[in-house]
């Protein structure tokens, strides 16, 4: 009768036993191999290196060159993040000339001194300032060509010239017709409190995709790595350092990604190298998204155009709110994407910035800002 009486009373501690170290495991086990999340990567810089290299692991044979690339670009990711004092987003304009929403930015910018930095890169004439925020901000210039590889050549050069400040820890690329469309607090905690850049890419398999592709980028890019995207990113300062170390992949689009190269391809580098390369080098650090809005409704060359009459409140405010993400194919029968916009598992409005606005909407843009930009 003892025996029986002391079977019950060891059972207990057995399973308080098993389940403290079920939960050991899966606490370690999820220490060894993160989840590749912006989420994780937000609380642990090691967390998305980690998952980086297993994405990194090639099923071929690399070249030396590959060999060199990948060795620095897995340092820099894994290298611990240095934290600055007074964090600033580095603004990139590329424009070719002056700045048509000069003022509207310059209310935008009102207030918040410190906290930004400012960059210009005008490729046809030296632009006429309005604001005292822009005096002095041009870097070194060259020529631009749409669709030509001196499109990325001046992105390049912005984040070059940004990077020389340490306080510069995002990078925003914008055009001459861009607009912000929430207020400067919104738009820097936006980008300074997650860990992703928000660049986009996609895989579209139709001709305005990888149609594009050539086989002389064989063998470093394959044409299941090709992706397509928006050139207008924000960057953390980690990829732009990753950006300005590559010369491998960059020179595979400068010789074989450009308009005509092909008979019936019309390769655009801004399009696809940006996309492509942090597809592979570092996929779960992106967004796979811009944040700057462009309608491509028409389905043109380029994308609509807003006139004064166009703008209104309404307009501002529905852009703003849209949080699904869509992407479109090229094929001629379209398949069409659409994801929701994420944030740290957030769902979130997609878009801090629009284009292409003309200049004759100047005026009611600043008459409207301080309505449509309230949080």
């Amino acid at each position: 009768m003892s025996g029986s009486r002391q079977r019950p009373h060891m059972k207990r501690p057995v399973w308080i036993i098993v389940l403290i170290s079920m939960v050991c495991f899966f606490l370690i086990a999820a220490y060894i191999r993160p989840l590749g999340s912006s989420a994780t990567c937000l609380f642990s810089n090691r967390a998305c290196g980690t998952y980086a290299e297993e994405k990194l692991t090639p099923s071929r044979e690399l070249t030396d060159d590959e060999v060199f690339s990948r060795v620095v670009i897995k340092e820099i990711l894994n290298a611990p993040h240095v934290q600055s004092i007074n964090p600033k987003i580095a603004f990139l304009f590329l424009t070719p000339g002056s700045l048509p929403f000069e003022l509207l930015w310059d209310k935008f910018f009102q207030g918040h001194e410190g906290r930004f930095s400012i960059y210009i890169h005008a490729s046809r004439s030296k632009p006429v300032h309005l604001s005292h925020y822009f005096i002095g901000r041009e870097i070194r210039n060259d020529k631009v060509a749409w669709g030509k590889i001196s499109m990325v050549d001046a992105e390049r050069r912005l984040l070059a010239h940004a990077l020389r400040d340490l306080d510069n820890q995002h990078f925003v690329l914008l055009s001459d017709s861009c607009v912000p469309l929430h207020n400067f607090d919104y738009v820097f905690n936006y980008l300074m409190f997650t860990n992703v850049s928000f660049i986009d890419s996609f895989y579209d398999p139709g001709p305005h995709g990888n149609g594009r592709y050539s086989d002389r980028m064989l063998p470093e890019i394959e044409k299941a790595d090709f992706r397509k995207g928006s050139q207008w990113f924000t960057m953390k300062r980690q990829h732009a350092l990753i950006l300005m170390t590559d010369s491998l992949y960059y020179t595979k689009f400068k010789l074989y990604c450009r308009p005509g190269m092909e008979q019936g391809k019309n390769c655009i580098p801004d399009e696809h190298y940006l996309p492509t390369f942090f597809n592979m080098v570092d996929p779960v650090g992106i967004a796979n998204r811009s944040v700057t809005y462009v309608d491509w409704s028409e389905r043109k060359w380029h994308p609509k155009s807003f006139k004064t009459e166009d703008v209104t409140f309404e307009l501002l405010r529905d852009i703003s709110a849209v949080d699904d993400s869509v992407h479109v194919t090229s094929e001629r029968k379209s398949t069409v994407m659409v994801k929701p916009c994420m944030w740290n598992g957030l769902r979130r409005p997609c878009f801090l910035f629009a284009r292409k606005f003309y200049p004759e909407t100047l005026e009611r843009l600043i008459n409207l800002f301080s309505n449509y930009t309230v949080v």
